[in-house]
């Protein structure tokens, strides 16, 4: 032998790492189709719904199906795992660990179904399963709060839910989605749907005619910020295409459930409004993304779309429904772009924002569902009818998310500008039997707290700002002299430092933080006042910016409540 041949270091049989098992990726081209035959199965924007299609067949992720998707998608495995691992929905399970049980029961956990007794049935399912077979968890709103407390057992949900009506539902079966009762497309169009449609695009209504409309009747974005409809349109219509329009039908503020509402009755006022908001900004394509805890809405909304297909109504695969993967902040636009592109929803640094950079780097119009929905309505019934429905000096209509203790919870249609007491009279039927009005949250979970004495401020855009809280989605959770009001302040602080996104330390510590300082027995007022400014100035989008808002309400208007539960010094 050579001696320079002693040297030479023998070459690899196979790359580094673990190796992929040629069986699990023809498994996966079974599942997903033949990347080789259909490219645009490896696009970056695919890989949330291929997570769904693995997680739908196999109840989880195993590692082994990860590094299959890798090369099936020619994507690094660093990028699949991170974006596996960032969505609740999703169960990663390495090598070492033995798969999960066959069922999954997710307790929700927010404000609405823990003061409905949730911790309770939490702890009763967790003792009267097998958890060889069943495991039980806490999980965020699932957007049924007037029904609460909600358990999803599998992808059924189980609303008013105690031990014997879930345990009837496992025993039954009962794992998919509940079946949802919806007005078809030939009913839609023989009461006047899809006119709008036609003439927008037969230039019966014009872009100027349809957005003065709109800045008339004063519609404003109804998915929290309230931005005018109108100027949304026109600032993306002015940006060079191509262009995207998205809807944002990922609802998780806690208290919130107005957009499954709509969605349920009227699936095709809404999808027209969407299309004429498509229309209005010339789109390419229109996205809508739809929360994961509405399995039975992407049902629905998969017929409806195939509905306008067949009837010639929509190009084959102009509108395009994405499932989230259970992530608050995938509510944030910008992070629901992320989200749409297949990545981890973590929201971006703004500017620019996403009218002039959004989907794929083009501008987009992102529009909530109700938001859109009312368009089709206020064509039909004129700007003046709409902008006239409200009261206390406000206009326009207002849908309330009603939960908590009142004796009706539900979606409320009231006007603009009502106040908390009337809309307990007059819509929700008074309070619960038994309760006394304590409190309440205008605006979900983000929105702050107010006391019983402000319950005749007008609820509408711009009205609480001067209180320390705003209107947000509407999402209306009314405490009692019966609930304890720290105990709320750490349940929203709690789902607030679930949900953080981890991007930026004010609020990835932050709400870790005032959590902790939330569960001590004497408050330290001045570190919580010290951690707020903090997290509100330095925070990269509303997560931690308002996380705050609900503890910042205590210590304003229910100091005397707190200092007699020695919470906070006395005087």
């Amino acid at each position: 032998m050579r001696t320079d041949e002693k040297n030479v270091k023998p070459r690899r049989a196979s790359p580094r790492g673990r190796q992929l098992e040629p069986l699990l990726l023809a498994e996966l081209r079974d599942l997903i189709g033949d990347e080789r035959l259909d490219s645009s199965l490896r696009r970056r924007d695919r890989l949330i719904e291929h997570l769904h299609a693995l997680q739908d067949t196999h109840g989880y992720l195993s590692m082994p199906r990860l590094r299959a998707l890798a090369a099936f998608m020619n994507l690094p495995m660093a990028a699949i795992y991170e974006t596996a691992t960032f969505y609740a929905h999703f169960d990663v399970i390495h090598d070492e660990q033995a798969p999960p049980p066959a069922l999954t029961l997710r307790v929700c956990d927010s404000l609405s179904c823990h003061l409905a007794g949730a911790e309770a049935l939490h702890q009763a399912l967790s003792d009267g399963v097998d958890p060889e077979t069943v495991r039980v968890r806490r999980a965020p709103c699932m957007g049924r709060c007037d029904t609460a407390p909600v358990v999803a057992v599998g992808h059924h949900h189980v609303v008013n839910a105690n031990a014997r009506n879930v345990g009837a539902a496992v025993e039954l079966g009962q794992v998919q989605p509940e079946e949802v009762s919806w007005q078809r497309l030939a009913d839609y169009r023989s009461a006047g749907g899809y006119r709008l449609l036609m003439d927008c695009r037969e230039g019966r209504v014009s872009f100027e005619t349809l957005s003065n409309e709109l800045e008339l009747a004063g519609l404003r974005g109804l998915g929290g910020a309230g931005f005018p409809t109108f100027r949304k349109w026109q600032a993306v219509r002015a940006e060079p295409g191509p262009r995207y329009a998205v809807i944002n039908a990922d609802e998780g503020e806690p208290g919130t459930f107005k957009d499954r509402y709509y969605l349920e009755n009227d699936p095709h006022q809404f999808l027209e409004g969407a299309l004429v908001s498509a229309w209005a900004v010339e789109a390419q394509s229109l996205y809508i993304y739809l929360r994961d805890e509405y399995p039975g809405l992407y049902r629905v909304l998969t017929d409806a779309i195939a509905e306008l297909e067949s009837a010639g109504i929509v190009e084959s695969g102009f509108v395009i429904l994405r499932r989230g993967a259970g992530a608050y902040i995938c509510g944030e636009e910008s992070a629901l772009i992320e989200s749409l592109e297949g990545k981890p929803g973590k929201p971006r640094h703004r500017p620019p924002f996403v009218a002039q950079k959004g989907l794929f780097g083009q501008p987009t119009l992102v529009n909530n569902v109700e938001t859109v929905y009312w368009i089709p309505r206020i064509h039909a019934r004129g700007a003046e009818w709409f902008a006239s429905q409200g009261r206390h000096g406000r206009r326009g209509l207002r849908s309330f998310s009603v939960s908590g203790r009142v004796a009706r919870p539900g979606v409320h249609l009231a006007p603009a500008g009502i106040t908390l007491n009337e809309l307990i009279e007059e819509y929700c039927g008074g309070m619960a039997e038994g309760h006394r009005l304590l409190a309440y949250l205008p605006g979900g979970a983000s929105g702050g707290i107010l006391p019983a004495s402000k319950a005749d401020i007008p609820l509408d855009f711009d009205t609480l700002q001067e209180h320390g809280c705003f209107i947000g989605s509407a999402a209306v959770i009314v405490l009692s002299d019966q609930d304890n009001l720290a105990d709320a302040a750490a349940n929203l602080l709690g789902f607030f430092a679930d949900e953080s996104c981890g991007q930026c330390t004010p609020c990835r510590v932050g709400t870790e933080k005032m959590l902790t300082l939330l569960e001590r027995d004497t408050w330290d007022e001045a570190t919580l006042q010290q951690l707020a400014r903090v997290m509100a100035d330095a925070s990269i989008c509303g997560l931690g910016q308002a996380a705050p808002n609900p503890v910042l309400s205590l210590l304003r208007d229910f100091r005397s409540e707190l200092a007699s539960s020695n919470l906070i010094a006395k005087g």
